[in-house]
């Protein structure tokens, strides 16, 4: 199978996949004011433009991608940003998220995550955007690990800290993913290229 055909198949439905979990966990932070749920929608967000981006990208030519790479770098940045900001707000009004609705919802997202991991998983040899998409799924799961852990700890110990320590954790791998994809990006050999659909 043409692997431009099939990869654009592949990630039109990760980026499906990566919207409906932007807006479930969107929803469920804003209702349990979770440090770590937000962070964690933003970063299905940023999931959904950065596939989007290799969606729209599959076709252009390597240096175009090369381009491409170092801005799904920087949207890679956004759940960073967003947890940090979260957690800057949350210490300012502290308050422990329900632990059953943070729990169930990072279960929900992990799965999700997985899937979209899986998908992605054949895909990851194909360049720095693919790459990309790739890693980012894979942290989400790890993160997603982390909100569960955060929500368990809740249960015993009521407190927001378990949520704002996940929350940061989850900006710590998000940098760290930026910083590989930028740098996959400018090291990419010009001769890869993806067969035209």
């Amino acid at each position: 199978m043409d692997l431009n055909r099939s990869a654009r198949r592949i990630v039109g439905v990760v980026a499906g996949l990566n919207l409906l979990g932007a807006l479930v966990e969107g929803t469920i932070a804003a209702a349990i004011g979770s440090v770590a749920l937000w962070a964690d929608a933003a970063d299905f967000l940023e999931d959904f433009l950065i596939n989007a981006l290799v969606l729209a990208a599959l076709g252009w030519s390597v240096a175009s991608r090369r381009k491409a790479s170092y801005a799904l770098a920087g949207l890679i940045l956004i759940p960073a940003v967003a947890a940090l900001g979260t957690a800057v707000y949350k210490l300012a009004n502290p308050s422990a998220p329900e632990a059953f609705a943070l729990t169930g919802t990072a279960v929900f997202a992990m799965v999700v995550n997985l899937v979209c991991a899986i998908l992605l998983m054949r895909l990851r040899g194909g360049g720095a955007l693919l790459r990309g998409a790739w890693l980012a799924a894979r942290n989400d799961v790890l993160g997603n690990v982390l909100i569960v852990a955060a929500g368990l700890v809740t249960f015993v110990w009521v407190s927001p800290w378990p949520d704002v320590a996940a929350g940061l954790l989850l900006a710590a791998v998000n940098l760290g993913a930026a910083k590989e994809v930028f740098e996959q990006a400018r090291a990419e050999e010009p001769e890869i290229e993806f067969d035209h659909a």
